[in-house]
């Protein structure tokens, strides 16, 4: 043979099998890789193909799915009651993508769970019809927190102390995650203007806008000077001048009312009448340490907090001088807190010390219903003696009959609260943040629930912004709701 026409056939034969040799790493090695990449749209294509599964409150749907007269994408994500829901089910874009529990159980919701396909399907790549997530959601729960927020800026979540379950979690001012779903200019002007909203209303507020939680913290420091025996009573005299003299500083902790019974005022007094110079001083006589430890008991400083979306860290900060740790027992300096944190505390207290963990999904299915995962209502840890639990659920109630937390009193339930008003800004120059965390129980049936509100902003004055006066109503309508409905 030729040998310029023997090499050349050799260069073919080398350059076949290099070509054989790309598309078996491509295919075998890297395919899965290039299916699952974010750029290919197939996926998105494959996804939309069909109806997606639902989100499913109370035995209902609350998305479906439409279909489309054109293009390649032949089903649209709808939602029912979008605004009211939204900080439950998040959203799914043929664009933007998926967020909470709609990004979190995509796969199943799609049906390319691998669960769901039997082996040939799994051979074939081809997807099983939509399945469903289940949550613990109670609509009258969540419309009543909704309906209370208004055009407040504010969040607040309620959750059933014994077993975790969340009841109902609102984040004001919302969006309809339906104007956003699609992939027409529509959808994308939607996207750009709540982009570019300065309100944030895509941001989570109950699970991943942690803010100082001001007086609502003292729970938690109460709870630490019961559990290390600072004070063995919650009527026992407390060790607390009023103004206290933050140590190291010319600055003196004063509190709202100088006419307050503050100074040397027990536990039960000084939550009643938030009675700054109390907790301050006795956060400084425990230590930041023994603050901590109680703080990260109720859940503080938990980067894994899942439920099953993930929650934004609620912090009890380190390494602080002393007064700042005395700013830290009124729940400023950088303590900060979710809603969702804060109605676990009230979750725990009102638990005889047991907390229970926080979750808003019960189960998943496939299209026939057969369970996939099922979440168990949790056995919860004690992370308070029974003895402490029983005295400041006590404490709280007095808050309500006798202190700050009057807009809480509900005929026919046991309720106890703690208010808060948290500064914000430098030299307390914003408006101050209005909390309200609490607990109800209806004495006939047992029943119980924790709910916890926070106002960011509102358009009352400044004068009037205050945690009973403000967040107070929202708790109130919902634990009125998660009692009636239960």
């Amino acid at each position: 043979m030729n040998k310029t026409i023997r090499r050349a056939s050799v260069f073919c034969l080398l350059m076949v099998l290099a070509l054989l040799g790309r598309a078996t790493y491509v295919q075998f090695y890297k395919g899965q890789a290039l299916a699952d990449d974010k750029l290919n749209r197939r996926n998105t294509i494959a996804e939309y193909s069909q109806p997606l599964g639902d989100i499913i409150v109370a035995g209902s749907p609350v998305t479906g799915s439409e279909r489309k007269n054109s293009g390649d994408l032949a089903y649209r994500r709808t939602y029912k009651d979008g605004p009211m829901y939204a900080p439950v089910t998040g959203f799914a874009s043929q664009v933007y993508g998926s967020t909470q529990l709609e990004g979190i159980y995509s796969k199943v919701l799609d049906g390319s769970d691998p669960r769901m396909q039997n082996p040939f399907d799994a051979l074939m790549r081809r997807r099983a019809a939509g399945g469903d997530v289940l949550t613990t959601i109670d609509p009258a729960v969540q419309k009543a927190g909704y309906t209370a927020l208004g055009s407040k800026e504010g969040a607040a979540v309620a959750m059933d102390p014994k077993t975790g379950r969340i009841l109902g979690m609102v984040s004001t001012p919302s969006f309809d995650p339906s104007k956003i779903a699609g992939s027409s200019s529509a959808d994308g002007d939607a996207w750009k203007q709540l982009s570019e909203d300065k309100s944030q209303p895509m941001v989570n507020r109950a699970l991943r806008q942690p803010l100082a939680p001001g007086s609502t913290f003292k729970l938690v420091v109460a709870s630490a000077a019961l559990e290390n025996g600072l004070y063995s009573s919650i009527d026992q005299q407390t060790a607390s001048p009023n103004p206290y003299r933050m140590p190291g500083t010319t600055t003196d902790l004063r509190n709202e009312s100088a006419s307050a019974p503050c100074e040397n005022a027990s536990i039960r007094t000084a939550l009643e009448y938030s009675c700054n110079n109390v907790f301050g001083k006795m956060a400084v006589d425990l230590g930041q340490d023994k603050v901590r430890a109680m703080a990260e008991k109720f859940g503080f400083n938990d980067t894994e907090l899942d439920v099953p979306v993930r929650a934004w860290p609620s912090v009890y900060p380190k390494n602080m001088n002393q007064s700042s740790t005395a700013l830290s027992g009124i729940g400023q300096f950088d303590v900060t807190a979710t809603p969702l944190q804060m109605a676990m505390v009230s979750a725990a207290i009102a638990n005889d010390g047991v907390l229970s963990s926080p979750h808003m999904v019960s189960k998943v299915t496939d299209s026939t219903g057969t369970t996939l995962q099922s979440y168990p209502d949790s056995d919860g840890k004690r992370i308070l003696s029974s003895k402490t639990a029983q005295q400041m659920y006590s404490a709280m109630i007095s808050v309500v009959t006798d202190g700050t937390a009057s807009n809480a009193k509900t005929p026919g339930l046991e309720v106890g609260a703690k208010t808060g008003t948290a500064q914000h800004g430098v030299d307390n120059s914003k408006t101050p943040y209005a909390w309200f965390t609490s607990f109800a129980k209806d004495p006939k049936t047992g029943k119980e629930v924790a709910v916890a509100v926070v106002i960011q902003d509102s358009d009352a004055e400044r004068s009037e912004v205050s945690g009973n006066g403000l967040a107070g109503p929202v708790a109130q309508a919902m634990m009125k709701a998660a009692l009636a409905s239960q």
